[in-house]
């Protein structure tokens, strides 16, 4: 049987647990090393490597390409879906014309409370962040 070797370092357990199960949908075992020690003290994180992606030895050639092709299909996803008409949506990003966009309230309100008429927006697609 192969060993266990390192994989990926990630700096928060969302990212390796999301790799992770993509691995796992596609039939490659894995295994997270020092989330929980780097949850309970993120200082630790330089001391240990990060957390660690686990594959063995005999995978690694295809878990890299699994989740190379993943990263690809999200990137083609987001230019594909990027322009869809939707009537919800009364604007899009002024850069870049993606109704992919979601209000930014963490300046503008307080315990939920909204001080101002004009929001704060930031686009998935591009990053750009606007008012509206």
């Amino acid at each position: 049987m192969a060993d266990l070797v390192r994989f990926k370092f990630y700096e928060t357990a969302l990212e390796a647990n999301r790799d992770k199960q993509i691995l796992a949908e596609n039939g490659i075992n894995s295994f997270i090393a020092n989330e929980q020690l780097i949850q309970s003290d993120w200082l630790l994180s330089q001391a240990v490597g990060g957390i660690q992606l686990q594959v063995f030895e005999d995978d690694i050639e295809k878990a890299s390409q699994i989740l190379k092709d993943y990263k690809e299909n999200e990137q083609y996803s987001l230019e594909v879906e990027h322009t869809i008409a939707n009537p919800e949506f009364d604007f899009v990003c002024p850069k870049c014309g993606s109704n992919h966009i979601y209000r930014d309230d963490s300046a503008t309100s307080f315990f939920g409370i909204s001080f101002l008429t004009s929001h704060q927006f930031k686009c998935y697609y591009c990053g750009n962040e606007f008012t509206h």
